[in-house]
């Protein structure tokens, strides 16, 4: 068998051995800073596509007086939907053919999946880009993708507006979306992403393209709200997982998991290791 003093050994080895392999999964976990150059093929971009995408304005104020009109005709202000919850605005315009209807389709199917309520955790906020929509198609598209949606209470906290070119320029900037009218398809070219702000109208986090992670959608919900929504594993995981400006997306925070991992080992290992010293010592006074 083997005796006390081999096992203490083996945990002592055990113990150094796992500091050196978190040690060396952090070197190795290192990002990599290479400087991509840019492409040629940029210079080739058809030049209405110039005019079009989306610049991060992270901690942009958005100006809340600006006026619109909602699905009911009703002349509103932004303000009227902001004070208490995260906001997630939407910029997309109601007769477009196919890529405004697919962001709307991608975020509400991602919502699905989220705990999270619209109407109730949060607030949507849906603007058309083109001026000569009206309350009836906006209600329109309301009722579609609230249908779409499919929970209660959803059509108190969807919100589907119209409004001036003005107002829409004005919120267009504030979050760093850029379109362009486009006369030979007589359409408007635009990018494709949801912008979520906090309860106070701050640009908090972008969502690009046409389909959402329910799991980057909870994360900054959950950070916009700072902390008034979600559980506290909303809020541990958070630590473990941060948000990419470039991509969009919530990526594993790779040091933060490395110490918490190291951690656990140390208490795992030094809890057994303390066990096995007090057992020795039990076992040397019985003996005297």
């Amino acid at each position: 068998m083997i005796r006390s003093a081999q096992i203490r050994q083996l945990m002592v080895a055990t113990f150094v051995a796992a500091m050196a392999c978190v040690s060396a999964c952090a070197q190795a976990a290192a990002p990599r800073m290479d400087v991509g150059q840019p492409s040629g093929a940029s210079n080739l971009k058809i030049s209405i596509l110039d005019q079009v995408g989306i610049d991060q304005r992270l901690n942009q104020q958005v100006p809340l007086d600006l006026q619109f009109v909602d699905e009911q005709g009703k002349t509103v202000q932004l303000k009227q939907y902001f004070g208490s919850k995260p906001v997630m605005v939407t910029l997309v315009y109601y007769s477009c053919p196919m890529l405004c209807s697919q962001v709307l389709n991608g975020l509400a199917s991602a919502l699905n999946v989220l705990k999270f309520n619209v109407g109730q955790d949060f607030d949507i906020v849906t603007v058309s880009i083109d001026p000569r929509d009206t309350p009836q198609t906006a209600m329109e598209s309301k009722k579609k993708f609230i249908k779409r949606y499919g929970r209660p209470g959803a059509e108190q906290g969807w919100h589907f507006l119209t409004g001036k070119k003005e107002q829409i320029d004005a919120l267009a900037g504030a979050v760093g979306f850029h379109y362009a009218w486009d006369p030979a398809i007589q359409q408007y070219a635009h990018a494709s992403g949801v912008m979520l702000l906090t309860s106070d109208g701050r640009v908090s986090k972008y969502f690009y393209g046409i389909e959402y992670a329910p799991r980057d959608l909870q994360f900054g919900l959950v950070e916009a709200s700072q902390g008034k929504i979600g559980t506290v594993v909303d809020q541990m995981l958070l630590y473990c997982y941060h948000y990419d400006p470039a991509t969009g997306k919530y990526g594993a925070a790779i040091f933060t998991i490395l110490r918490i991992t190291a951690l656990a080992t140390l208490l795992v290992l030094g809890g057994f290791m303390f066990i096995m010293f007090r057992r020795d010592r039990l076992g040397a006074r019985r003996a005297v």
